[in-house]
């Protein structure tokens, strides 16, 4: 079983990669995903203006769980004119 999960801007940079497979045994929230990631990634995705979105819905920070077969974008701030 596993979940996806999608790294977007500058969050690419940091991941290495712009998506990851993570091999889960039940559904996760994101403080045992973090503590799966590279310390700097997990770092960089808890920042408070991170936005996560769920199978393509925006979720609110920590009311969440993902599993098998789950997508987990993290949407970093976007700045522009």
């Amino acid at each position: 079983m596993s979940l996806t999960l999608l790294f977007l801007g500058r969050l690419e940079d940091v991941a290495g990669a712009p998506a990851l497979l993570l091999d889960v045994e039940r559904p996760l929230g994101f403080a045992e995903i973090a503590e799966r990631l590279e310390p700097r990634l997990a770092v960089a995705l808890s920042s408070g203006n991170v936005r996560v979105a769920l199978n393509g819905s925006l979720a609110g920070t920590g009311d969440w769980t993902a599993g098998d077969g789950d997508e987990i974008a993290f949407l970093p701030p976007v700045s522009g004119g």
